[in-house]
């Protein structure tokens, strides 16, 4: 059966030495979605060296902009296609969306601006929202995009929704767009897994004691589309057992989809 976890490293480098090659040898999942590596391709195949030399296969859209944003894939075998980037003149390159296909399916990696309310931060993360949701949109496979989203989408998704009201990551105009996503076929399948629960957040703050006091946000998602979301069976968040164990200030989330019977 598929299992597909998705973490954004928080600068793939630095995330290497951390602990992220041990997670790497030891996790159950076939595919990995990565974000914010904030290097080039060859500066993550050499951070990844020995868990490329383990047998995992990467595929890498590095960011235009030196240090910022970075998406890849990493998967036990190597995928069929890969197409780097969607429908976008402006952010073709940004280093912020990678697809590839495997059997039956096609899996997404995908990093969305964090945006700043009333900025021009925030301009550019709607227009991306924008022209990617046009894109995912317009889709009718069997498509996991999975990530981090930089949106929580309702206040079961943050800790402190009421401290957040005009944050970014939380403004009405994002939640909709969440909203039109799952109205077009998507399927939230964390959420779907663990219903009516505050969380379970995947990103911690490391100002203040967040971690330790769990008051993070839930940012990070497998939104599904098609034949595969009705497939998924468990859902992890993979939280550090102590705040000195992170190695990221997200932690993966992993998804286990039964196999389909065709």
């Amino acid at each position: 059966m598929p299992c597909i976890s998705t973490v954004n490293v928080n600068g793939i480098r630095a995330a290497a030495r951390k602990g992220l090659l041990a997670w790497l040898a030891s996790t159950t999942a076939d595919i990995v979605c990565l974000q914010e590596t904030r290097a080039t391709d060859e500066q993550v195949g050499v951070a990844l060296a020995p868990a490329l030399e383990a047998g995992w296969q990467l595929t890498h859209a590095e960011p235009e902009s030196k240090g910022r944003s970075g998406v890849g894939i990493l998967s036990r075998q190597a995928p069929r296609a890969v197409r780097i980037g969607f429908d976008s003149d402006e952010f073709g390159a940004a280093g912020r969306y990678i697809e590839a296909d495997f059997d039956d399916f096609t899996v997404a990696s995908v990093y969305v601006h964090s945006g700043e309310a009333g900025t021009t931060r925030q301009d550019e993360k709607y227009r991306f929202l924008a022209e990617f949701g046009a894109y995912l949109t317009k889709r009718t496979d069997d498509l996991v995009v999975a990530g981090d989203w930089n949106i929580a989408h309702t206040e079961r998704d943050l800790k402190n929704w009421k401290g957040n009201l005009k944050s970014a990551g939380f403004l009405p105009e994002e939640r909709a767009w969440i909203d039109e996503l799952l109205a077009a076929g998507y399927v939230d399948v964390v959420r779907g897994l663990h219903p009516g629960v505050d969380g379970p957040y995947s990103w911690w703050s490391y100002r203040g004691r967040a971690f330790d006091n769990d008051s993070g946000w839930r940012i990070d998602y497998h939104l599904v589309l098609g034949d595969l979301a009705t497939r998924a069976e468990q859902a992890l968040v993979e939280r550090a057992t102590a705040y000195d164990q992170r190695w990221s200030d997200h932690a993966p989330v992993t998804v286990r989809y039964r196999r389909s019977h065709s």
